[in-house]
C-alpha cells in the first residue's frame, strides 16, 4: 500500500469549491509540494489530507494514525521550554527521541528557554522538531519554511520522516 493516495479528491471552503479532481500517490521518502497564488486553496487541500475537514468528494487512503500536521501556527506551548514542548508532544503522539529532534533543528543549546522567548524563526525550527517526534510517516507542511533562514531551509531538507526511523537527520 502507498504511504498516500488520493482519488478525484474535492475540498471547499465556505461552502465553495476551492480545488477538484485531485488524484495523486505518494511512496515512502517522496515529497510533493504545492505551490499557486493565495486563496488557491492549497491550505484547504492539505488540511482535508491531514484529517482536519471532510472531503466534498473523492477519497483519502493512507494508514491509520500516519499524519503530522504543521500549519501557519507552530502548536507551541509558550511558557513550556523546547525541550518540555517536545517530550509533550512526544507523549501526546507515543514518539520519542527529544533529544535527536533538538539537534536536528540545532536546538539543543536553547532546550531550556521557554518558547515564548524564541525568535520567529526558532519557534518555527521547534514546530518542525515536534514531526521529529511524533513518529508519524507521512508529514502535512503548510509553508514550513516561513521565518526559516537559508541554514534552516538546508537543515529541513536533509532529513524526512522516513529517514528519522532507521538513521535519524544528518
Amino acid at each position: 500500500m502507498s504511504l498516500l493516495a488520493v482519488h478525484d479528491l474535492a475540498v471547499a471552503r465556505g461552502g465553495l469549491r476551492t480545488v477538484e479532481g485531485v488524484s495523486f500517490t505518494l511512496e515512502s521518502g517522496q515529497a510533493l509540494i504545492l505551490r499557486g497564488p493565495n486563496g488557491l486553496g492549497k491550505t484547504t487541500l492539505l488540511r482535508t489530507i491531514a484529517g482536519l475537514q471532510s472531503p466534498v468528494a473523492g477519497r483519502i487512503d493512507m494508514a491509520d494514525d500516519a499524519v503530522a500536521y504543521a500549519a501557519h501556527a507552530d502548536g507551541l506551548k509558550p511558557a513550556l521550554t523546547a525541550r518540555e514542548n517536545l517530550t509533550f508532544w512526544a507523549q501526546v503522539f507515543g514518539g520519542q527521541g527529544v533529544d535527536r529532534a533538538l539537534a536536528a533543528m540545532d536546538l539543543t543549546s536553547l532546550a531550556a528557554r521557554p518558547a515564548a522567548a524564541l525568535s520567529a524563526g526558532q519557534k518555527r525550527r521547534l514546530g518542525l522538531a515536534r514531526l521529529l517526534v511524533t513518529g508519524r510517516p507521512l508529514w502535512v507542511l503548510d509553508e514550513p519554511t516561513v521565518s526559516l533562514d537559508a541554514a534552516s531551509v538546508a537543515r529541513l531538507c536533509r532529513w524526512w520522516p522516513t529517514t528519522w526511523g532507521r538513521a535519524g537527520p544528518p
